[in-house]
């Protein structure tokens, strides 16, 4: 299942990565309605949830949504801006792992730059979600002076000046598998062979398949 809405992104190439995944069948759900649905719909018919959304508010019926999956543990896997999400519930960065901070002028402020051409290292090359993929170059758009929790198990990072290092990880919450990828912009991550590797051994780990 993917979670699109309140971001604007290209979803003929979005939609192209995930068409090119042999053997993964998806369907998505969008904001407003995104959240709701997610929680009236058969938790059999899928492995694993995908957020690609970033939605502002989030009503207490909403985030019961959040809490079914967690205590069935289906896999989550949060992809790029889906870690601005919900910046007033404070519990959403204990799902993700981490968090973007909008808020403006104080130390804990959040930056972003499009366009940045940038090295992705490897920090395990033997987990299931990192497996068989080098070091890699990517033309993205980057992240700095992100949250990233005490306790999530660093995957990807990069010395990127204008970058928070660590860029992905995988932790467990409650009996959910979650994974945090931070590139995932535009097709140049889309199209980027290491870029969909990750994201198909994301959803396959989180889905213990």
């Amino acid at each position: 299942m993917i979670l699109t809405g309140g971001h604007n992104f290209d979803r003929e190439s979005f939609f192209k990565m995930f068409d090119s995944f042999e053997g993964v069948n998806y369907s998505e759900l969008k904001h407003p309605e995104a959240n709701l649905q997610l929680g009236t719909i058969d938790l059999k018919t899928f492995d694993a949830v995908v957020f690609y959304d970033m939605p502002k508010t989030i009503s207490e019926a909403e985030k019961e949504s959040y809490f079914k999956l967690l205590k069935l543990g289906k896999g989550l896997v949060f992809l790029h801006h889906s870690q601005c999400s919900y910046q007033e519930w404070n519990e959403y960065k204990t799902i993700v792992g981490g968090k973007y901070h909008e808020e403006k002028n104080t130390p804990q402020t959040s930056t972003y730059q499009h366009d940045v051409t940038f090295e992705v290292k490897i920090t395990d090359q033997k987990h299931p979600v990192t497996k068989g993929i080098k070091d890699f170059e990517i033309l993205d758009e980057v992240y700095g002076n992100t949250e990233v929790l005490t306790g999530v198990t660093p995957l990807l990072t990069t010395d990127h000046p204008q970058s928070s290092k660590i860029i992905g990880w995988t932790h467990k919450k409650e009996n959910s598998r979650i994974v945090y990828i931070q590139p995932g912009h535009d097709k140049n991550s889309w199209f980027n062979p290491n870029y969909q590797k990750l994201v198909k051994q994301a959803i396959a780990y989180v889905s213990e398949k």
